[in-house]
Parts: C-alpha cells; structure tokens; sequence
C-alpha cells in the first residue's frame, strides 16, 4: 500500500517513521506542512491522486490547548477541516484513514474511565475543534478509525517529560498539580498500535489508546524525576485552582481501551514501564 503520513516532524509522526523500516511492503509519504499543506483542500486531493495514495495515518494537529483559545481559526484550519478533506480525498480512492483524536474531547467529569460510546462534551477550543474534525473524517470516509489518546509524550519536541526534567536539572522546587487524573502515552507504544492497525486491516470506529495504568501529573512528575536520578528538585502537589490557564483541562480523563485491546489483539504496556524506555532514549540522545 501506499501510506500518507501527515505531521511527520511532531512526536508521534516520528515515532511512526521509525518503524517504517519493519513494514517494508508498504511506500511511506511522510510529510509535514512543508511537503503538503493539509488545510487546502485543492493540494491534499491533488497530492492523494498523484501518488496513488491507498491509506492516510493523520498525525497532525494544532495541540496548543491555552494558545488554541485566542487563535481558533488555525485550530479549526488543522483540527476540523484538514482531516475532512483528507478522509473526502483517501474516500474517492476507496481507501481508509486512521485519525488520531484526543482526551479532551470529554469535559472529564465521569469518575470512571470514559468509553469510546461516551458523549463528548469538550470544554474548550482545543476539545471542540478535534470533536468536530472526528466527525468529518467518519462523515466523508468511510473507512475511518478514531484513535484517541492522551498526554503524550516522547523523546521528540516539547513535551511534559522533556519539561519536568529540564525544570528538575534547573530548579528546587515545583509545583504540579495534583488533581488531574489520566494516563501518560509514550508516543512509540502509540505508534506501534498504529501499525498494528495498518497490518491487521482498518476495522472503521472511534478507539481509545493510552498506556496502561493511572496518575496525577503531580505522580508523572514524581516518578520522571525517580527513573532520570533528578534527586535536587522538590515537587509539591498543588490544587488545578492554583495554577490557572486560559483553557480548562479535564480532571478525569482516563480512557477505557478495552475495545482496541480486543479488536486488534493489542498488549499495551503500564506507563511506567514505558517511561523508562523513553528517559533512556532521551539520556542517549
């Protein structure tokens, strides 16, 4: 098959072309918005055309969920509309698309892990725009998977593992909340299940992924800080109130991933077990 892969240079998007090696039957086009602009209709369908494209893995998205509050056209530009026009391109081909959505689409009010046949209800720009662009990929494609996940991280970009040991190699003391509740997602656990996806055959609906397990970021923190020997830096638990942002993260936003367990055979791995093969990574780089 040939394989669109957008959002090539974020987290996930790398993770994915390192695998690319182990599934050499298949022809990758890893892109970014350097190589195709996902938020004009005219360039994705003439680039889905020109090469022949079989399947798109859309790893894309606008993530910055306090930025998102004030600049909601490009949130909507990448979030809502670039995966319609992917799913309305890859479906005139008869092809299939995997999207990857995000936690936030629940306002994380549930006290029980939310499943995927839960009603979203996002609190904010963010949650709202990737709730809308899951709804245009499966309306214009029919051959849709919704992969949800959560707090991601990797050895790649900015993210909350990278952040928390730099903060630890340069502070004494910080402080994380400690009443938000989820699951970290290493980006290479999530990869793989993506292509686990790609070689077991797209079975269309909405999947949620996380790695196993549950924490505070305050626990995250807790525990970045152990495996990486970060031993001069306290942290301290502090309430979501005492740390205001301009978008509302949800304070429960574990996700039940019993249905993509069972419907691709997939054993996902406890968090920080996963924790400890990216901090290696990262130490090596």
């Amino acid at each position: 098959m040939n394989i669109l892969i957008t959002g090539c240079e974020g987290q996930l998007g790398n993770e994915i072309r390192l695998l690319q090696s182990q599934h050499e039957k298949h022809v990758f086009f890893n892109t970014d918005v350097a190589e195709l602009d996902i938020t004009d209709q005219q360039a994705v369908e003439r680039y889905v055309d020109e090469h022949e494209i079989d399947g798109v893995v859309n790893c894309a998205a606008y993530t910055a969920v306090d930025r998102a509050e004030s600049d909601k056209e490009r949130a909507t530009a990448i979030n809502t509309l670039a995966p319609t026009f992917l799913a309305a391109a890859i479906e005139r081909r008869g092809g299939w698309l995997i999207h990857v959505s995000t936690d936030y689409v629940f306002d994380g009010t549930k006290h029980l892990p939310y499943v995927e046949t839960d009603t979203p209800c996002p609190e904010g720009v963010y949650g709202s725009t990737k709730l809308a662009g899951e709804f245009g990929a499966t309306k214009f494609c029919k051959r849709t998977v919704i992969v949800r996940t959560a707090w991601l991280y990797s050895p790649f970009g900015n993210n909350f593992v990278r952040t928390m040991m730099r903060l630890g190699r340069e502070r004494e003391q910080l402080n994380v909340v400690f009443d938000q509740i989820g699951t970290p997602t290493y980006a290479a656990d999530l990869a793989g299940a993506i292509m686990s996806i790609v070689e077991h055959g797209v079975v269309p609906g909405v999947y949620h992924y996380t790695n196993e397990g549950v924490c505070s970021w305050y626990d995250f923190t807790k525990s970045i800080h152990r495996i990486a020997g970060i031993t001069g830096c306290t942290v301290l638990p502090i309430h979501t109130s005492e740390y205001p942002t301009p978008a509302t993260r949800p304070a429960m936003s574990v996700l039940d991933k019993t249905k993509i367990k069972t419907t691709f055979a997939l054993t996902i791995p406890h968090w920080e077990e996963s924790l400890v093969k990216c901090i290696e990574r990262i130490n090596n780089q």
